[in-house]
């Protein structure tokens, strides 16, 4: 896709990302409330991290040249055999990389490769408000189905999150 004069090429994880996907993600434990993790993660526990969920589920990255601008992830929504067929879905980007359609693209590839495994039910969890990512899921179809009022505290403040879903019937 082209975007203010960057392409960006999505493609599945490698080990030479890990350093890279870290830092992105460091900067939403530590500024944003995101993600409900107050406590910065080393490059080896993202690495367990990343190589549990890609060798089960899909983990994609997008780049910009040589760098990293974002990455999304497909994982287990619960543990119950019955909800095999459902996976939550994650998206981040780099700080500043935001507003130039990167994430709409990768984020779509991720929704895709997913449908292609056959996966039918597909979770987003949003932190609010976000009006950003509401506005990236519900472009792509996820519906918004519920809301757990104050479930979380970070920052020394309350904070609500959204379920919203997409069905791959």
């Amino acid at each position: 896709m082209k975007s203010s004069g960057n392409i960006i090429t999505i493609r599945k994880v490698e080990n030479r990302d890990v350093s890279a996907i870290t830092e992105i993600y460091n900067y939403y434990i530590k500024s944003s409330p995101s993600t409900f993790e107050e406590t910065v993660l080393s490059e080896g526990e993202m690495a367990k991290r990343i190589e549990h969920i890609s060798t089960n589920y899909v983990w994609l990255v997008g780049v910009v040249g040589n760098e990293v601008v974002g990455y999304a992830y497909a994982s287990q929504w619960k543990s119950r055999s019955a909800y095999r067929l459902t996976v939550e879905t994650s998206i981040y980007l780099k700080q500043g990389a935001n507003g130039k359609g990167y994430g709409r693209t990768l984020y779509g590839e991720l929704l895709y490769q997913v449908q292609q495994l056959g996966y039918k039910c597909l979770i987003g969890g949003i932190s609010l408000p976000n009006e950003s990512s509401i506005k990236l899921h519900e472009s792509l179809g996820f519906v918004k189905i519920g809301q757990f009022v104050k479930v979380g505290i970070k920052f020394g403040k309350w904070i609500d999150v959204g379920y919203w879903e997409k069905r791959n019937d």
